[in-house]
């Protein structure tokens, strides 16, 4: 099915790129040959190297940056070798500056490449980039690997919503890469605007940066808006690269480019977790040489499939697209540091945008975390099209909180535009101290 590598083939793969990558960053990357120590590290299995190495977390790499500015010692190579710069977006802490040698950013784009050819895009596609290219690593690498497809690729920047969607149109575009958050603000403006998004030639969202694509009410409401295109989901993060896809046979599930990247889900005592259960993703990146990270706690959770032993290197039978890789169920299903525990109720912003997402009325929303009597509690404000219906909405909205998550969370209607809208990651909760 698709000549795609067995499992086996893969778990050999990845080992050879694992003692390639430790033999070339032992000697020469002041960060991992402090963390590491003076024997070197040679593992026969992956196993072994998951005893060997010690967790990277990113408190680690913003201390060394701050203490080594600014680039910080995570550099296998001479400064002068390093030609691509990028920094984090820093929603979940200090960012992170991120450099690339040419060789590093190559195998880059190659991830990204995968990322489109298993979204089916061809050279006969017009690939529209809606986002500012600025340090946020956001679509760059989806830009080359457009290019090295020989698609068409447009750019977006320094264009307002109405310009982008007008260059949308007007120059044919099948295949928009955005977050969920600004296809969604496209097509509420296309709404306001009076665009037609039916004429679209549109045919793929191709969506990241947050958790969105995955979730079914959100990729619902955005294919209502968009009823040229369906979704595809991926993830990504500046300090590792494109990570994720979505299984093209599956939506709602993501394969991990195991070429690349070696992947762990662990538990909170950072145990591998058995299957079909949620841990953290922890990656090592096989193929950026130059800034590498080993056994990266990304703070991103996810579910391990229930047919997925990890211990044995994944299940052996492929997926129903053909693929070996692993797979994870719902895709992100939030970050670690989001999560929020409200009257004993973990809740994680996934899940108020699953909710939220599923009364079309709503077109825009804001979460706040406060503190009363010295515990959190959870209030939403909202925007709507049917202002005339608010009290009924708000009545339906907080049922649904108490059905879905057993808890009472406060609905206050605010005026249409009040909310604030974003390109790139929404940052719609705000704790209030």
């Amino acid at each position: 099915m698709g000549g795609f590598a067995t499992r086996t083939e893969v778990l050999l793969g990845q080992l050879e790129d694992l003692r390639a990558l430790l033999s070339a960053i032992q000697s020469t990357n002041g960060f991992y040959q402090r963390k590491l120590g003076k024997a070197p590290v040679t593992p026969r299995t992956i196993a072994e190297y998951r005893e060997q190495v010690p967790f990277t977390f990113k408190q680690e790499l913003v201390a060394d940056q701050r203490e080594h500015p600014p680039f910080g010692t995570n550099l296998t190579f001479p400064l002068n070798r390093y030609t691509r710069f990028h920094q984090t977006s820093g929603t979940s802490g200090s960012p992170l500056r991120w450099l690339d040698d040419p060789e590093s950013w190559d195998g880059l784009v190659d991830s990204w490449v995968e990322v489109f050819k298993a979204a089916a895009v061809t050279p006969q596609d017009r690939i529209f980039f809606a986002f500012s290219f600025g340090p946020f690593i956001g679509f760059w690498l989806a830009f080359e690997a457009g290019a090295r497809l020989n698609a068409l690729c447009i750019p977006g920047g320094g264009l307002s919503t109405t310009a982008r969607l007008s260059a949308i149109l007007e120059n044919e575009a099948t295949v928009l890469c955005c977050t969920p958050t600004y296809a969604l603000r496209l097509g509420e403006v296309a709404g306001q605007d009076r665009i037609s998004l039916a004429s679209s030639k549109v045919r793929l969202l191709i969506v990241a940066g947050e958790p969105g694509g995955s979730i079914p009410a959100t990729r619902q409401k955005l294919e209502s808006l968009w009823p040229t295109a369906r979704v595809f989901d991926h993830h990504g993060m500046t300090e590792v690269g494109p990570v994720t896809y979505e299984c093209p046979a599956q939506p709602g599930v993501l394969h991990v480019h195991e070429p690349a990247y070696l992947a762990e889900i662990i538990n909170t005592d950072g145990a591998l977790t058995s299957a079909g259960e949620v841990g953290e993703l922890v990656l090592t990146t096989l193929r950026r040489t130059g800034s590498p990270l080993l056994r990266y706690r990304t703070g991103d959770l996810v579910r391990l499939p229930r047919d997925w032993h990890q211990a044995e290197g994944g299940q052996h039978n492929p997926c129903t697209c053909g693929r070996s890789l692993l797979r994870l169920e719902g895709g992100i299903l939030g970050r670690s540091d989001d999560m929020v525990v409200i009257r004993g109720v973990n809740v994680f912003p996934s899940a108020v945008d699953e909710i939220v997402r599923s009364f079309p009325e709503i077109t825009e929303y804001q979460a706040r975390i406060r503190s009363v009597a010295s515990l959190p509690e959870l209030e939403l404000s909202i925007e709507t099209t049917s202002t005339d219906l608010a009290k009924e909405l708000t009545a339906r909205l907080q049922r649904s909180f108490q059905d879905r998550l057993a808890l009472r969370v406060p609905v206050q209607v605010v005026e249409q535009g009040s909310l604030p809208r974003f390109e790139m990651k929404a940052r719609r909760w705000v704790r209030e101290s």
